[in-house]
């Protein structure tokens, strides 16, 4: 009868290994029967009688079918040959451990591990709108290191000059470049450690180009121009640190592309986003279930004072819940509830309801909320305890007119700020018009159609005693109301007032701290934009200075957040927003 194949994997070896019965302690004769098997094992694999077999197969780990009288040995040279090359009766068992190291030596015949990848952390190397856009972008990508082509470092000396953001961030730039080289005894070939300046997050190094690199691309790329002598960088990096990944960072959209068309790994700077997907931004309000009610049971404490109802709520739903945001409940038949949540303690939750400004009583400057967010939102712009503000839509929702009612409602009648000082980031939608002459308000009058229309329609309501009533009150509205230009912010601090922030969609995380920390005591700021409606270049929905706002704001006891969903403006704006 012919032999069963050897085992080929190592599972089958093992399972054969366990299966063979313990052996006695080997002596000379059962030795030099192992040496014979390891030399010679087919004469005897042929002599095997019968009862070998049963000797290597153990009866009480097998079943009835799987006893068959056909010898079985596993394949020459392996252990488990090696153990049951000699049978034995099983109460010679012990002995299996003595013989083990005869047949040590076969496990060198496993094939080697492979040794990992050399340069385990990645090499960015970064385009110069990267540093221009985010001066801090050295110390950004944590334990991996950063190239710079000499290139960059000739595009960042022509953006220097000048008074622009631009220019500012690469004068930034520029210094953390100095204070690394000098706290390296001016030394680049082996890199410069990023975290000796105190930017304990950075622990990768820095690297310039301080040789001459193969830079061979297609003829068909100009080899004068700065992008494509980047791409011959990156494109020599891989040939010289491979198998280490080399991916070139780049706010160029055009650029990423053509890197990828040459095979090569590009990426958008992720560092400047507040968040990665904008659909996960908080909008300031949450629904309750509808059996919300039904679970608090006699847990649901609520009171009364100084005209406002409270409740005090309890339950999972209340882990979701951030101080200031609006939590409503609706059923179809019943009338809502509107409240906001006022304190949070575990799973504990403090709840106010709202004044109806959808009522003609509770009307601001003539203004009523047409539906539930602008509710929200003249709650938040009338409580004097919240002193940041932002409010998002789409176009027509009523975020600046309702701004200004509310503005010109706590400045001229509860004289609760001095003057309402309005200003916008100056973005044009087409081709620059050029220079504007005249004074600061007045080259910034173009600027604010939005802010005219708006008083047009809120004087309507105003004006008392003809066409002389008329005028002076929208002369007395415009006495009040300072438009300011955001270049000459910096450095300013603004005591008791209304300030309106437009368009901020267009603002950078960083201009959007500087005229926020403009704000004095008893200021209030408010800033509003439409995220889908964003015409700065290299700014995404997900690194707007107003998502960035609103995001780091949220939760906040004097600050609030709303998102307007609904237009208002008209039939033909809502259907427009809609289809086009």
């Amino acid at each position: 009868m012919p032999l069963p194949p050897a085992p080929k994997t190592r599972g089958d070896k093992v399972q054969a290994s366990e299966s063979t019965g313990r052996s006695a302690k080997p002596n000379a004769k059962k030795l030099m029967a192992v040496s014979a098997l390891h030399k010679n094992p087919a004469p005897l694999a042929a002599a095997a009688p019968a009862s070998a077999a049963a000797a290597v197969q153990n009866p009480a780990q097998t079943s009835p079918a799987q006893r068959a009288p056909a010898p079985v040995l596993p394949a020459p040279n392996t252990q488990p040959a090696a153990k049951s090359s000699a049978p034995t009766p099983s109460s010679q068992a012990p002995a299996t451990k003595q013989a083990a190291p005869q047949t040590r030596p076969a496990r060198t015949e496993k094939p080697a591990r492979k040794k990992p990848a050399a340069g385990s952390t990645r090499l960015f190397v970064l385009d110069t709108n990267v540093l221009l856009h985010d001066p801090t972008a050295l110390f950004r990508f944590e334990e991996h290191d950063i190239y710079l082509p000499l290139i960059v470092l000739e595009e960042l000396d022509a953006h220097k000059k000048g008074t622009t953001e631009v220019a500012r961030n690469g004068r930034q730039v520029s210094r953390s470049l100095d204070a690394l080289v000098s706290l390296n005894n001016g030394d680049l070939s082996a890199g410069l450690r990023l975290d000796s300046t105190g930017q304990k997050q950075a622990s990768g190094k820095l690297l310039f180009q301080t040789t001459l690199l193969d830079e061979s691309l297609p003829k068909a790329l100009p080899q004068g121009k700065a992008d494509n002598q980047i791409l011959g960088v990156v494109h020599a990096l891989q040939k010289q640190f491979a198998p280490r990944e080399v991916i070139l960072v780049s706010k160029d959209i055009n650029m990423r592309v053509k890197a990828r068309a040459l095979g090569m790994a590009a990426e958008d700077y992720q560092n400047d986003k507040a968040l990665d997907d904008d659909e996960l931004l908080y909008n300031g309000a949450l629904a309750l279930p509808d059996n919300f009610w039904l679970k608090q049971g006699k847990k649901l404490e609520s009171w009364q004072s100084q005209g406002d109802t409270y409740y005090r709520v309890h339950g999972p739903t209340v882990q979701s819940m951030l101080i200031n945001q609006f939590v409503y409940y609706e059923s179809p038949g019943e009338a809502g509830l509107y409240t906001i949540v006022e304190e949070l303690q575990g799973d504990t939750a403090v709840l106010r309801t709202l004044r109806d400004y959808t009522s003609p009583k509770n009307n601001v400057w003539g203004v009523n909320a047409r539906n539930r967010e602008q509710n929200f939102a003249l709650s938040l712009l009338m409580n004097p305890n919240i002193d940041f503000v932002t409010l998002t839509g789409t176009a027509g929702t009523g975020k600046t007119l309702m701004a200004l009612a509310a503005g010109l409602t706590q400045v001229l009648d509860e004289r609760r700020y001095s003057e309402i000082i309005m200003t916008r980031a100056t973005v044009s939608v087409g081709e620059d018009i050029g220079f504007l002459p005249g004074t600061e308000e007045e080259k910034m009058g173009p600027w604010m159609g939005a802010l005219d229309d708006n008083l047009e329609f809120l004087s309507k309501g105003t004006g008392s005693g003809g066409e002389w009533g008329r005028a002076a009150s929208n002369d007395l509205i415009k006495s009040r109301i300072k438009i300011k230009s955001m270049n000459f912010m910096r450095g300013r601090t603004f005591l008791n007032k209304y300030v309106i922030i437009d368009e901020a969609q267009n603002l950078t995380p960083k201009q959007m701290k500087t005229l926020i920390t403009r704000a004095g005591p008893g200021t209030k700021i408010i800033c509003m934009g439409n995220l889908a409606q964003i015409d700065t270049p290299y700014l995404t929905e997900g690194s707007s200075g107003l998502t960035y706002a609103v995001d780091r704001f949220k939760g906040w006891a004097h600050s609030g957040h709303i998102t307007l969903a609904r237009g208002e403006r008209s039939r033909l704006a809502d259907f427009a927003s809609d289809v086009l």
